[in-house]
């Protein structure tokens, strides 16, 4: 099943729910929220399930990518945003509030592709994935791919290059990673929600680029994990900073925030890309919601904390179904104690 924006869209309106005794009455209270294609699944199955405690509570979410996400949540235009990129410490300081940022799930950037006639799994290298990037690598039997991938007979074909155009939080994941494992990259691309890459065509959102790779034979492109597995795309696994070819799931990104998530800084803004954990998938990245410190209306502030409360807990329980993963424990628990800052 294609996974799109239309996918839970039948109205932009959510009605999920919050838990616990004594929850207030929602009726009348109607959040918005924008942000992140990148947790985009996993938030149609947190939405879902919590409509269940309390189908009064209205929610609508605009999957717009995480570059108008942050735009909106710093102009107030929603209650609230999601990004898989952290706000810039130059956006921070010209916010007209302070916003938090809360990490509520782990997710994967994954090397997918279209490649006719080869079923085997095929293995990238940080070199080459920069090199198809950075339009070095230009056709599938390409020597760096042969000596990757000794026992797949590769064809003789150009390879079609995709990217996303709007602000992407995968695009940011994809990219920062890129620019750990190659000096090349980040001096001519760097890292963002939005750059400009040497090659490729464009493409808007995860299920645009899941369009470009289904109907065009031989090509290459960047997606959420999820994105992958539910249109049955194909995808490689990646050479991490030990050396060992690690394909993404659920533990293999829980790998990857092990060691951060000792020493998680207080603003929770941190990158994961390219661990030098032995087991870590390299390409993966907390998501964010967007949360302003300080909620006038009294009403939008219980529902949003009620709402990231059972997030960060009875939600976690939902993450590795769609392919994320839980938050480490001790993780969530400092972003819950976190949320007391909100007033």
């Amino acid at each position: 099943m294609l996974t799109t924006r239309r996918a839970f869209s039948l109205a932009l309106v959510l009605v999920v729910s919050a838990s616990g005794v004594g929850a207030a009455n929602y009726h009348d209270v109607q959040l918005t929220s924008a942000g992140s294609t990148f947790i985009y699944p996993v938030l149609g199955v947190w939405l879902r399930e919590y409509k269940k405690v309390h189908p009064e509570f209205q929610l609508a979410y605009d999957p717009v990518g995480s570059g108008k996400g942050i735009a909106r949540t710093l102009a107030g235009i929603v209650d609230f945003g999601a990004s898989d990129g952290p706000i810039s410490d130059a956006q921070l300081r010209n916010a007209p509030k302070r916003i938090l940022h809360v990490p509520v799930v782990l997710g994967a950037v994954v090397p997918a592709y279209s490649l006719p006639g080869v079923s085997e799994e095929l293995r990238f290298t940080p070199e080459i994935l920069a090199g198809i990037y950075l339009g070095k690598i230009k056709k599938w039997n390409d020597p760096s791919l042969a000596r990757a991938n000794p026992n797949v007979k590769l064809p003789n074909h150009e390879i079609p290059v995709y990217f996303r155009t709007d602000g992407s939080g995968t695009t940011y994941v994809w990219t920062d990673y890129l620019s750990k494992v190659s000096s090349e990259w980040k001096a001519r691309s760097g890292f963002g929600t939005t750059v400009s890459f040497p090659v490729g065509l464009g493409a808007r959102f995860n299920e645009g680029v899941v369009a470009e790779i289904k109907s065009h034979p031989y090509s290459f492109g960047y997606l959420q994990l999820t994105y992958a597995i539910e249109n049955h795309v194909q995808f490689g696994v990646v050479q991490n900073a030990i050396g060992q070819f690690v394909r993404a799931d659920p533990g293999t990104i829980t790998a990857a925030a092990a060691a951060t998530a000792i020493n998680m800084p207080r603003d929770f803004r941190v990158s994961i890309t390219n661990s030098k954990d032995e087991e870590a998938y390299p390409i993966s990245s907390f998501t964010w919601f967007l949360i302003p410190e300080k909620i006038e209306n009294p009403q939008k502030r219980k529902a949003i904390v009620e709402f990231l409360r059972w997030v960060l807990t009875d939600g976690q329980k939902f993450a590795a179904a769609k392919h994320y993963a839980p938050l480490p424990g001790d993780v969530a628990l400092h972003v819950l104690q976190a949320l007391s800052a909100v007033q």
